[in-house]
């Protein structure tokens, strides 16, 4: 299976149009790469804002996207039709009920869509923002086997990826929004170690730049990258594939699930086989 992670850079377009237009490339650019999946970062919904707010404003730029949440889901699931592409829009914030979830839609070839939530917040969406925990992690079961959707915050918690390995995750997808090299290192070191715990892939895909007009995107510091455990047959730092720090440019990584089953039968080590046995697995969502 072949990844297309986009770091996507914040500048802010000047319409909602250009703005699909601007992921409709990036599908573009990756179904020709040979791509089977893009996966875009958390918050990269946000850089919306951009095309109505002018001054930093955290309530205003949350009720623009919010209200424009169900067509851009709807755009997307387009998108990943036309380009005959798994899609994960990692993440967009939207309003159910009476409270605010930060949501990662995944959506397959055939527009099928269903959604990863963001569980635990960090301080400034929790406490600033006013987001709240969503549903519990699940995994997508896809037509390359499963995957799941570790939102940033959540990934430096090991038994929200074990939930997703135990019910058959191979590969877990991390889009992130990281405003500092501390917050940065802190899911690239936890994405590196569940890879190595669980014996699977992990995959960055960040939010980059700086948007001084916005409260919720201001500054983005990232590398998008794919990790695997250190053993036989991977890469003896577990770095597959690194893009550039703080760049906007599609990075290409193959990933080998064959190769992962192997790994967990015959490895140096059995990580993910010596695991207590004292964690259920969590649903399955068919998304082939």
């Amino acid at each position: 299976m072949k990844l297309a992670l986009a770091p996507f850079g914040v500048s802010p377009p000047p319409n909602f149009k250009s703005f699909i237009t601007r992921i409709e490339r990036l599908a573009a650019e990756a179904a020709l790469g040979g791509a089977d999946l893009l996966a875009l970062p958390e918050y990269f919904s946000m850089v919306l804002a951009g095309a109505s707010v002018t001054t930093p404003d955290l309530a205003a730029e949350l009720a623009i996207v919010t209200a424009q949440a169900d067509e851009l889901t709807a755009a997307l699931r387009e998108t990943a039709a036309r380009h005959k592409i798994y899609l994960l829009a990692g993440s967009i914030p939207m309003r159910l009920g009476t409270v605010f979830n930060n949501r990662a839609a995944f959506i397959a070839p055939s527009g099928a869509l269903a959604f990863q939530d963001k569980q635990c917040m960090t301080r400034f969406e929790a406490e600033r923002w006013g987001i709240t925990g969503g549903n519990p992690p699940q995994v997508f079961e896809t037509s390359f086997g499963r995957i799941g959707v570790s939102i940033c915050y959540d990934s430096e918690f090991p038994l929200h990826v074990r939930a997703q390995v135990t019910a058959g995750a191979r590969l877990i997808l991390i889009p992130s929004c990281t405003d500092s090299p501390a917050g940065f290192n802190r899911v690239r070191l936890s994405a590196r170690a569940r890879a190595i715990e669980n014996q699977c892939y992990t995959a960055v895909i960040p939010l980059t730049g700086q948007a001084p007009w916005s409260v919720s995107i201001n500054e983005n510091y990232g590398q998008a990258a794919l990790f695997t455990p250190c053993d036989a047959g991977f890469p003896p730092d577990g770095v597959a594939v690194a893009g550039r720090m703080n760049a906007s440019e599609l990075v290409f990584a193959t990933v080998d699930f064959a190769a992962i089953d192997t790994l967990r039968t015959q490895g140096a080590v059995l990580n993910h086989r010596d695991w207590p046995e004292a964690i259920p697995p969590c649903p399955v969502v068919p998304l082939a």
